[in-house]
């Protein structure tokens, strides 16, 4: 159920692509494209420096902390794909309930939805991440940013469905230490007739990743939603998971804690028994 459609689109460059055709005023705007940002992430702004404290991409092992906007818990979610696989047609199909023959594969967008899923009211921040090779020097910002991966291939397309893997490496180089949510999306299976993934397999990688699997028509807006929205239910999982991890944690560490204390007193009572 949807309760409402940010209309907000921040359409985004890379930085090395922002660098190259900013304008001369330093104002990020890309020449020709009016309003057109391409310097910061900004509805998907990590709100920081490196977690490490050292401006890399390596050693990074706390889990993306949860926020909150206008009272609803915001998940920030990146979608992945090779070029071509209909990531933009999945993205755009959740958020404004139509289809998009042609995207931009050198443009990544950022995107506002707010939704009910089971029950509760959310609002997904996410971001549609260009898909072709050369435009790699944001990718480690939105890694150690996202809270959720959506992972997409084309049925129709085996080498995206080989780059998928890829794309899962990609997550664990720089998340190495983190239970990553993730949901695996074969896109375009209403195109039967020019299949070259069988659902079998696609269950298989998914099965060897360890998370949901979908597949998916972006045209027909088949199984859009349920896609979207698991992948939020697997955040909340992963989130709990941790919780109950950190309590058990802390009860014990108290305990230890405790009986350390215990043990100090019972050995001064004995040490100055008569």
């Amino acid at each position: 159920m949807i309760i409402g459609v940010i209309s907000t689109k921040i359409p985004l460059r890379t930085a090395a692509l922002a660098t190259e055709q900013a304008g001369p005023s330093g104002s990020g705007c890309v020449p020709g494209t009016p309003g057109r940002k391409s310097t910061k992430m900004g509805a998907f702004d990590c709100g920081g420096s490196d977690r490490d404290g050292r401006g890399g991409s390596q050693g990074l092992h706390m889990p993306v902390p949860s926020q909150t906007r206008g009272g609803l818990r915001v998940y920030k979610i990146v979608v992945l794909g090779d070029g071509g696989v209909g990531k933009s047609a999945l993205t755009l199909q959740f958020v404004k309930h139509r289809f998009l023959d042609y995207h931009d594969p050198t443009i990544e967008d950022a995107y506002q939805q707010q939704a009910v899923i089971d029950g509760e009211a959310s609002q997904l921040d996410i971001l549609d991440t260009a898909g072709q090779v050369e435009f790699t020097a944001m990718r480690d910002q939105y890694m150690r940013c996202g809270e959720g991966f959506m992972i997409c291939y084309s049925v129709t397309d085996r080498h995206s469905f080989q780059e998928a893997v890829e794309y899962r490496k990609l997550i664990t180089r720089v998340r190495a230490s983190e239970d990553i949510p993730l949901v695996l999306v074969g896109n375009k299976f209403d195109l039967q007739q020019q299949r070259k993934v069988s659902p079998d397999e696609g269950r298989a990688l998914a099965s060897q990743f360890g998370c949901p699997f979908y597949e998916t028509s972006a045209a027909l807006r088949h199984y859009v939603d349920d896609a979207f929205h698991t992948l939020v239910r697997e955040i909340r999982l992963k989130e709990r998971e941790r919780h109950h991890t950190n309590n058990k944690l802390h009860k014990h560490s108290r305990w230890r804690r405790l009986r350390s204390i215990f043990t100090i007193v019972f050995k001064r009572r004995r040490n100055y028994s008569p």
